[in-house]
């Protein structure tokens, strides 16, 4: 159960994450065309080899009780990229903490007391394929060029860098090639910079659940170097 939600965490944390955006403010102070924002950024996303990544979860979203989860994510590391960081969850009544490595597809855990358990390919493989994350055809890049009604809503200041913010919606058939068990369409917010080369700020999925819960998303260091190896 543990491994099936850090796996399923990972998907989503990129699915939602990755996102970039292109026009300038027209001179007349308008701002980007939504449709042509994720259009870029279904481009930008395949060339996209590591970033560093923060996850909350705000409300309660049925069969992920994840509560946060921060790290590094890389192309490198095996056909399906690596992974590394630090998870909080509700496990089985109680709060875990721990950290999760991800590479040569092979998960390793690790709890607050002892070392990492290492979990074998073919489970990880029949729980969840996380070689989709990138993958052009079911990943990241597919979903925001599925991206339907895309509209720019306004000019925003997150974390005091100057954004884009971006709404529009997925249906379930793309999400779930990413995140089990996704069984209606969803709502998807992104905030991209406004300079340089656009890199994605923040993202929100509003998960259909009782209680609108969000899982929030912000990414960084987009692009540097990240190297992940098994512990030892």
């Amino acid at each position: 159960m543990m491994r099936r939600i850090l796996l399923v965490t990972l998907a989503l944390t990129a699915a939602v994450a990755t996102a970039c955006s292109s026009d300038e403010p027209a001179a007349n102070g308008s701002l980007p065309d939504g449709a042509g924002l994720m259009t870029d950024a279904s481009a930008a996303a395949a060339d996209i080899k590591s970033a560093h990544f923060t996850l909350q979860i705000n409300g309660e979203v049925p069969g992920l009780p994840v509560r946060s989860a921060d790290g590094d994510l890389t192309r490198e590391g095996g056909p399906a990229g690596a992974a590394k960081g630090t998870i909080s969850m509700n496990f089985m009544g109680t709060l875990f903490e721990g950290e999760f490595v991800l590479v040569d597809d092979t998960l390793f855990l690790k709890g607050p007391t002892g070392g990492y358990e290492e979990i074998s390919a073919a489970l990880v493989r029949s729980v969840y394929d996380p070689s989709a994350i990138l993958d052009p055809e079911r990943g990241i890049a597919k979903v925001l060029s599925s991206v339907q009604n895309p509209k720019t809503e306004a000019a925003e200041d997150v974390d005091g860098v100057a954004t884009y913010k971006v709404t529009g919606r997925v249906g379930k058939d793309v999400v779930t090639s990413l995140v089990p068990g996704i069984n209606e369409d969803v709502d998807i917010t992104f905030w991209v910079k406004q300079d340089g080369d656009h890199q994605p700020v923040k993202a929100s999925v509003k998960v259909p659940a009782e209680g609108d819960p969000t899982v929030d998303v912000t990414l960084s260091d987009v692009n540097k170097p990240v190297t992940i190896t098994a512990p030892q």
